[in-house]
């Protein structure tokens, strides 16, 4: 049954006085939205989000038959403390970094919070590219069994012989599918290079078992015994802008690679990645950043100096010291950090592989808490439009109907132009003058010749694309003013957005920019934000920008309550039945029960999108059962983007969780004639959980927010 967009259907025929009374019998009278009352067999199918309803049975609730819950007054109370738990103990706090283009793992043990480990180097690599996390590409068999990944999965692919490798199933820079799926759910698809469709949740969990693995296995190589799931808290970062669907779908993912489990949620987090950067930054010493924007002499380079080139140094001073792979991180507030005071704000934008994630946070003290003051902003602007761009250009020299079947029918080398690409695009810089050359792979010339009879010289001279030309030892040379006009498109729309967000009153007054992210270490991203934002506030980069948001990752792993208030994404509510108001409720949504005029499908809102919310922050209201008698509650939890919502039948409603109180045994227990049912929401974390309890009884039940399987 798919659950949110209201309106009813009935499979086996129309809704009959009889099937109206038999779904009464089921749930009675509960207390839910509308779409809410639904009865749990094959025969009903409700989707959520119509427009005003106009027929008879087009409201959710009375159409199922569903009277509902009423508020109780008081109905609101605010707690803003922190939620009584077990707090579970763990011996090491392992964060996984899961990338568009490039993957890793980093660990510490909390009883060494200062010593951040970062995953020991995997087999392969690059010419010309140096990585410390391998790529996110997976490789399964032809009989779709995992097989390998990063540059394993990669290398092996490469070595395949072409007609061989059209079996097996290759993918890379998959993560994107998450953003861009408008309806994601357990069953989206993802297409392999060779074309075929596998399940994504297949593909994240053999992905996330990987890390699981690798990971655990290091860690009881260095302990000398078996180091066991149970003692481990796994954090996973998701990019700020992600929709909920797919921040939960990474979870669930990570349920089904065994990281941890539904009965046992706290063992994992989902981070945000511009959250787990600004807790890494707020560490920096001088020594362990590059100012862009500064007038003075900071770290040995002034702004007079190109941009990149004190970038370049510190990146050298950092790979002479990866051989240890342990970031020592001081428990102390670093210079820059210590300059901010009560109210500050700043801005992070994390550039990664497909997406920019724009997070305004602003510092509480005496602890140095963050605060979200502006809901993350962003979009797919990633390196990856890089290379897009380069893929655009292809098919103006040579067709686009060719590098579609070159893609098809050699896959491997295009993967292999691909990664040559990569390394030439990491050496595109705003003061280079002397060109760049990319390899061709020869099945690329041989095949081309093959498909329209003449060479790839001939069509490079018969494009008109005046600055590619054609190397004798068969490379294309690009000038550097092509190559930066690959980025241009990228960059201009981060600058876009950073102006947009400039322009909001909350961040006309901020402190300080911090770059991050692997996108983070392109010179030409760097001098362009410096141009357009150097006189409006400092611009930071970490020197191990690429690193940042993993070992922020793993602090964060440390000690979750760092952050304390965020934005709400999204307006939640429950639906309930309110007593009609002639003139101010719609005459549809009339419903009379045993007398009583009611409004049905009333949207009871718990809180606001782009609402600040508390870490732990508990809402909660009371409820009683329109009909006394009723012993089972139902009440259907209600999401919306939009913050003026007033039913459950309003576009873009959707339904994304169901409480159901059992209150039967109770019957000799002395209840009040006025049953209170009282229902809480835990804000503030990046997962939302929903409690109802009936308070006569003590009975509970809980949920968590689905948005995969409504």
């Amino acid at each position: 049954m798919s659950c949110s967009r209201g309106r009813v259907t009935a499979r086996s025929g129309p809704l009959t006085a009889a099937r109206w009374m038999e779904s009464v019998g089921v749930y009675g009278f509960c207390g839910c939205k509308g779409k809410s009352k639904i009865k749990r067999d094959s025969r009903w199918e409700i989707t959520a989000a119509e427009t005003a309803p106009t027929s008879a049975y087009s409201s959710p609730a009375r159409s199922l038959g569903d009277t509902g819950i009423t508020p109780l007054s008081p109905s609101h109370i605010l707690n803003d403390a922190d939620p009584v738990s077990d707090e579970q103990t763990f011996l090491v706090v392992v964060a996984i970094d899961f990338g568009t283009t490039s993957s890793g793992y980093a660990y510490s043990f909390t009883k060494e919070p200062e010593c951040i480990h970062v995953m020991r180097r995997w087999e392969g690599g690059d010419p010309g590219v140096s990585n410390q996390k391998t790529p996110t590409t997976i490789l399964l068999t032809p009989d779709r069994k995992f097989h390998s990944f990063g540059y394993a999965a990669r290398d092996f692919y490469h070595d395949l012989d072409p007609n061989e490798a059209k079996q097996w199933l290759y993918l890379e820079k998959f993560k994107m599918k998450l953003h861009t799926t408008g309806d994601l759910t357990t069953d989206t698809d993802l297409t392999a290079a060779n074309g075929k469709k596998v399940k994504a949740l297949e593909i994240f969990t053999h992905a996330l078992q990987h890390f699981k693995e690798q990971a655990l296995k290091e860690l009881s190589d260095q302990a000398g015994s078996d180091f066991e799931n149970s003692d481990v808290r796994w954090v996973i970062t998701v990019p700020a802008i992600w929709k909920q669907p797919a921040k939960q779908f990474m979870r669930e993912a990570a349920y089904q690679a065994g990281l941890a489990s539904p009965e046992n949620s706290e063992q994992l987090i989902i981070a945000l990645e511009p959250e787990a950067a600004s807790i890494y930054c707020r560490k920096l010493r001088l020594h362990q950043m590059i100012e862009l924007s500064s007038k003075a002499v900071v770290n040995g380079y002034s702004a007079s100096d190109t941009v990149g080139a004190g970038f370049t140094q510190a990146k050298e001073h950092v790979r002479r010291n990866r051989q240890s792979r342990t970031f020592l991180v001081e428990n102390v507030i670093g210079e820059i950090w210590s300059e901010l005071e009560e109210g500050d704000k700043y801005v992070v934008v994390d550039s990664g592989g497909g997406t920019v994630d724009l997070t305004v946070h602003q510092i509480r003290l005496p602890e140095g808490h963050l605060k979200e003051l502006y809901k993350a902003t962003g979009g797919p602007y990633g390196s990856l439009g890089v290379d897009y761009e380069f893929e655009k250009l292809l098919c103006k020299i040579f067709g686009d109907d060719f590098i579609e079947q070159f893609k098809i029918k050699r896959p491997a080398a295009w993967v292999d132009l691909m990664i040559a690409f990569e390394s030439r695009k990491r050496a595109a810089a705003p003061d280079r003058t002397n060109p760049l050359n990319i390899t061709l792979p020869f099945s690329f010339i041989d095949y081309y010749k093959k498909f329209r009879g003449h060479s790839v010289e001939h069509a490079l001279r018969k494009s008109n694309v005046d600055f590619v030309k054609w190397s004798s030892q068969g490379m294309l040379r690009m000038s550097p003013d092509a190559m930066n006009a690959l980025f241009k498109p990228t960059i201009d729309s981060i600058i876009e957005h950073l102006r947009d967000l400039f322009q909001k009153p909350e961040v006309s007054t901020v402190k300080f920019l911090f770059l991050v992210g692997g996108f983070a270490e392109a010179p030409l991203l760097q001098q362009a934000v410096q141009a357009a934002f150097g006189d409006k506030c400092r611009i930071i980069i970490p020197q191990d920008v690429g690193l940042t948001i993993l070992k922020g990752a793993v602090l964060f792993g440390l000690d979750p309550a760092v952050i304390k208030v965020r934005r709400s994404p999204l307006t939640y509510g429950v639906g309930v039945l309110n007593r009609y108001v002639e003139g101010k409720h719609p005459p549809e949504k009339l419903l009379v029960k045993d007398g009583t005029r009611w409004c049905t499908d009333v949207f009871d809102k718990f809180i606001s999108a782009d609402q600040s919310v508390a870490l732990g922050e508990l809402v909660k209201r009371s409820y009683t059962p329109a009909k006394p008698s009723q012993l089972v509650i139902v009440i259907h939890i209600y999401s919306s983007e939009q913050d003026d919502v007033s039913f459950i039948t309003d576009p873009g409603v959707r339904k994304c969780g169901t409480l159901r109180l059992d209150l039967t045994g109770t019957s000799g227990t002395a209840v009040p004639a006025r049953r209170e049912i009282q229902t809480l929401m835990q804000f503030g974390d990046t997962e939302i959980k929903a409690t109802a309890v009936d308070v006569a009884t003590s009975k509970s039940v809980k949920v968590g927010i689905d948005f995969l399987n409504y």
